[in-house]
């Protein structure tokens, strides 16, 4: 709450993620490909194998460029963009590892130095020395790895240092173990899907046939590790956040359903790879990396949407509010803590509060879920938000601040009045009762009549905690009884 706000008019998730995503697909090539490069060079080296160590100096030229430019270039986007999207959470993870990083960017720095050296070293260093230099640019790479997947895995399951407050307690968390195996798993993945790439620009000829399918064994032994792994993740994350992912969060478990499918597809491509192993296309070789970003995008949209609504669980919401705080925030005012403002008091507030996550018309917008409604029920859906399907932080402010956003949203919502039962129900109710979830209460309105309906709708806000109350108008109470007898009628006994 103490940095200015940076507003910008489209989805933070699209933003971290096109950049983050992108980051570390190449960041993963960059240490499997230092440990497809060292080992294929000492192969060869040893065999006498001129056609190899060819192709692993233009295998080397495409992995500089990528890993050493690209790779850093959107690192530094990471810490751009966390910086401005979270600054609270960006500076807790400064504070609690700081010297984890400080290691990390150590280790950075012996790769960097490693990987240019090892380029231009092909005619300048003797085959003995350039081997040691490709093995000290993995190690490094590796060992950068190693430190960066424990804050990664911190995010989501931090465990006992939320009590403890200890370094390693939050560095050795449940899933670190289960997500670096995995991690180096999809290392040597996608080293065997980037040397495809180049393998693929060759003439057809035994060495192409050769070079496809030992490639093709890379990927193929990362894909094993990587299904196996991704298992023993699932298990490694608390309970009490899959059952509430698998209840409330659908989007968080396709992309679960999606990633594992991406596997199956990857593996298949592999497969017609070593068939086509002596005439490989390019097309196939980029669909094959087409694949892996796919499978990157859906693997980090689970592991960043399923610990909602935390960016670090059980100590920061997704909105930058400490959870230790978030009751004193309720009770002094969310205003009080923000201390760049614009006068504008419901615009703050909905940026502070809601935005990290909310956009008005972009990625998850509001204003359709609010279109056709009233200041009244908008303000009662903020202050009962965590209560909403998706699993949403507290709103981390006063009644009153829940008004002046509802009237911040009500002016930019369309004010046509909802005739239709279906969306009459998914504004005011779907918000939580999903028809066909576990949340559904079709069945509680088989049999009850037109008058019997409205006088639940009377005393919507008495049936339960957060229930906002009704405040349609008559035509649009008619509609949504109507179509409430219809869900009765369909219910199954």
């Amino acid at each position: 709450m103490i940095y200015p706000f940076w507003d910008v008019p489209f989805s933070y998730g699209i933003l971290m993620a096109v950049i983050a995503v992108l980051h570390v697909f190449v960041s993963h090539f960059a240490i499997g490909g230092g440990l497809f490069l060292v080992v294929t060079e000492h192969r060869a080296r040893r065999a006498g194998d001129t056609a190899t160590l060819e192709f692993l100096q233009k295998l080397s030229k495409m992995f500089a460029l990528v890993s050493l430019v690209f790779g850093a270039l959107t690192g530094v986007g990471i810490w751009f963009i966390i910086g401005l999207l979270n600054p609270t959470a960006t500076e807790a993870l400064i504070h609690n590892f700081v010297w984890g990083w400080a290691i990390e960017w150590t280790f950075f720095v012996v790769e960097i130095t490693a990987a240019i050296i090892y380029y231009y070293g092909w005619q300048r260093l003797s085959a003995r020395d350039h081997l040691i230099v490709g093995w000290i640019y993995f190690i490094a790479a590796w060992l950068s790895l190693f430190i960066i997947n424990g804050i990664v895995a911190f995010m989501l399951t931090p465990g006992q240092w939320l009590v403890t407050g200890n370094f390693w307690d939050g560095f050795f968390n449940p899933t670190y173990w289960s997500q670096l195996v995995l991690r180096t798993g999809i290392c040597v993945m996608l080293a065997g899907l980037y040397a495809l790439l180049v393998a693929a620009r060759y003439e057809a000829s035994d060495f192409k046939a050769r070079t496809v399918r030992y490639s093709v064994r890379w990927g193929l032994i990362g894909l094993a590790v990587v299904a196996v792994s991704l298992a023993w993740y699932w298990r490694t994350i608390p309970a009490e956040i899959t059952g509430k992912a698998l209840q409330v969060m659908p989007a968080s478990i396709k992309a679960f359903h999606v990633n594992s499918w991406l596997l199956l597809a990857l593996a298949g491509a592999l497969a017609v790879s070593w068939l086509l192993a002596r005439r490989l296309p390019v097309v196939l070789a980029v669909v094959l990396l087409a694949l892996g970003l796919a499978w990157f995008g859906a693997f980090e949209q689970f592991r960043e949407s399923v610990r909602k609504p935390f960016v670090v669980t059980g100590y920061i919401y997704g909105n930058g509010v400490p959870v230790a705080k978030a009751k004193a925030y309720q009770q002094a005012g969310l205003l009080t803590q923000i201390a760049y403002t614009t006068g504008d008091d419901g615009a703050d507030l909905f940026r502070h509060s809601c935005r990290s996550c909310h956009t008005l018309t972009g990625s998850r917008p509001l204003r359709p879920a609010f279109d056709g409604t009233d200041r009244a029920f908008i303000a009662a859906i903020v202050r009962g938000a965590h209560l909403l399907k998706g699993n949403m932080p507290p709103f981390p402010g006063t009644a009153a601040e829940a008004d002046k956003i509802a009237g911040y949203l009500y002016e930019r919502i369309d004010h046509t009045p909802i005739r239709d039962g279906t969306r009459a129900y998914e504004v005011r109710c779907g918000k939580c009762h999903v028809v066909g979830a576990a949340s559904d209460k079709s069945k509680t309105f088989t049999g009850l009549s037109a008058e019997d309906l409205s006088g639940m709708l009377d005393a919507a806000d008495s049936l339960g905690e957060g229930m906002p109350a009704y405040t349609g108008d008559a035509e649009e109470r008619a509609a949504l009884i109507s179509y409430l007898q219809q869900l009765g009628k369909q219910a199954k006994p």
